[in-house]
């Protein structure tokens, strides 16, 4: 049997299992395998893949997970949609330990990533607006179903990592605009765009950052925890989501490669 699924989830630190009765398929790609193979299950009507993004046992560091691959196995299978929790840290005070926010906007901070697929000829992909705006919309309203107060925007910096930030990194990150930050959003999101698939982040916060006013030095102890925490909640979150997405694109994410010459045919 052929894997076949038209909506994922890429799933962060704290997060390994998704999907109950689950069908494994290993995956190879022009870019290597993925972190892990596909898991592949039915959420109500959708065929849906799951894809630990750190591979189950959390053996890729945030620099070192194959996004590349990832993205890629997920497109051949027919993967259009994906949801992509993650864990953040709080910039603002009111952004505590439990709090989602739903971004729409991101900073990369990261550096020495692979973050296209194009390395060759002029294909410059749109990234003003880095996420799905349907799909951000459908995780905003499984959230109210739910009893969540989810932050309806925000702005992700995702910084090389794998360690945390200093103070003053923090404090400027929230100058610039920053809202919460994190270590895998990007080159995830770009990848994404560049295969035109519809990508949303899910933010939960695990912690203040260490720059915010009143916050102390986050620890990794502590962001697994909370993440445990919180678990049920952004499984329901997720589940929800997935068949409430309309199965019909209405967003721009799958024209963003309209009029580019692509150096290579997609899966």
């Amino acid at each position: 049997m052929s894997p076949h699924a038209e909506f994922a989830v890429i799933g962060g630190s704290g997060l390994y299992a998704l999907l109950d009765g689950a069908t494994e398929f290993t995956i190879d790609t022009p870019y290597g395998p993925p972190s892990d193979p596909l898991t592949i299950a039915e959420v109500g009507d959708r065929t849906v893949a799951f894809l630990p993004r750190h591979g189950k046992d959390h053996r890729y560091p945030p620099h070192r997970i194959p996004y590349r691959a990832n993205l890629w196995a997920l497109r051949s299978i027919g993967v259009r949609q994906i949801l992509a929790p993650c864990a953040v840290g709080g910039l603002r005070p009111e952004l505590g330990p439990g709090t989602f926010v739903i971004p729409d906007q991101l900073i990369d901070r990261t550096s020495g990533r692979t973050q296209t697929y194009y390395d060759e000829g002029a294909a410059h992909v749109s990234f003003a607006d880095p996420y799905c705006p349907v799909g951000r919309e459908t995780v905003r309203g499984a959230a109210e179903r739910h009893g969540i107060a989810a932050e309806p925007t925000g702005t992700m910096v995702v910084v090389e990592g794998p360690r945390f930030s200093t103070r003053a990194e923090s404090r400027w990150f929230t100058a610039i605009g920053g809202t919460v930050v994190n270590m895998t959003g990007h080159p995830e999101a770009v990848l994404a765009r560049e295969l035109a698939l519809c990508y949303t982040a899910i933010a939960l916060v695990t912690d203040l950052d260490a720059g915010v006013e009143g916050g102390h030095g986050v620890t990794q102890e502590e962001v697994f925890r909370v993440f445990r925490e919180n678990t049920d909640r952004m499984r329901g979150l997720l589940l929800d989501t997935l068949t409430a997405l309309p199965a019909d694109r209405g967003c721009p994410c799958g024209d963003a490669l309209e009029g580019i010459k692509l150096p290579f045919e997609l899966p």
